[in-house]
């Protein structure tokens, strides 16, 4: 049992090591970079591709890699915005690692662009181990997944920056309790903003690309509590400059921190 912890310790850290080269590097290139995790069924390619269109219409130069084990299909509903996109097989690989992502978008990602969308495998254990080295981890669920989900997965929801709840014109036809889940949020993640969206009428699409626009233009995001408590835990009470340059003060517990990202995760075998 020791050697299988200290193994995943192991993996852990130097996949933390490579992101942050990694969220330096697109740092540089005025890259924000945002890492899409949820369940399959949730509907974040729906969204995903209402994001791309919106950006575009808007002359925002935005690209997207999408993860699955197998198919193209994502892909090619993605490139219908008429932004770039990379389809990613993992070949049974439950999440993306940060020296994929790096391997991924070298000789890929068109110069200028802004914003990088990547969605991740659709699985919410794997993926919220690793930092891939992005700007903003959105962690998303829709009405039909149940309430109790973001304690069901506190992992992936307590290390998110934002929350995206989708199918909400489903809300009313599934009994979906607001209440309920915004509870259960609050309880992982204090703090964390909670977004309502529908690929269907286009609710809150608009405010998604605003907030991640808001933080490529220096906003800094929320910090997770999860992730205040993984700082201060190795020394570090106040986060470093803003990645894109800007200077921010940082609580220690409720406050901001863009360049360390989520690097929290349980270190359990």
């Amino acid at each position: 049992m020791c050697r299988s912890v200290d193994v995943r310790t192991a993996v852990l850290a130097k996949n933390d090591g490579l992101a942050a080269e990694l969220r330096a590097d697109l740092a540089d290139r005025r890259v924000t970079a945002v890492n899409l995790l949820s369940s399959p069924g949730s509907g974040k390619t729906a969204l995903l591709e209402l994001v791309l269109r919106r950006s575009l219409e808007r002359g925002v130069a935005i690209a997207a890699l999408t993860a699955d084990l197998a198919t193209e299909n994502d892909a090619r509903r993605l490139a219908r915005s008429g932004a770039p996109v990379k389809q990613v097989l993992t070949g049974g690989l439950c999440h993306l690692e940060s020296a994929q992502l790096r391997g991924l978008i070298d000789g890929w990602l068109p110069d200028g662009t802004r914003l990088l969308f990547v969605e991740n495998v659709g699985n919410l254990v794997c993926p919220a181990s690793y930092d891939l080295g992005e700007t903003l981890r959105v962690t998303l669920m829709s009405v039909t997944e149940g309430e109790d989900k973001p304690l069901k997965y506190p992992a992936a929801f307590g290390a998110a920056h934002l929350v995206v709840l989708t199918k909400t014109d489903l809300a009313d036809a599934v009994g979906f309790d607001g209440a309920a889940f915004t509870e259960a949020v609050e309880r992982v993640n204090p703090g964390v903003e909670i977004l309502r969206t529908s690929a269907k009428d286009g609710q809150g699409v608009n405010s998604l690309l605003d907030r991640v626009l808001a933080v490529a233009d220096g906003d800094a995001p929320h910090t997770p509590l999860l992730a205040a408590d993984h700082l201060r835990a190795h020394g570090h009470d106040h986060g470093p400059e803003h990645s894109h340059g800007h200077a921010h003060d940082h609580a220690p517990a409720r406050g901001h921190d863009h360049d360390h990202g989520p690097a929290v995760r349980p270190r359990t075998a």
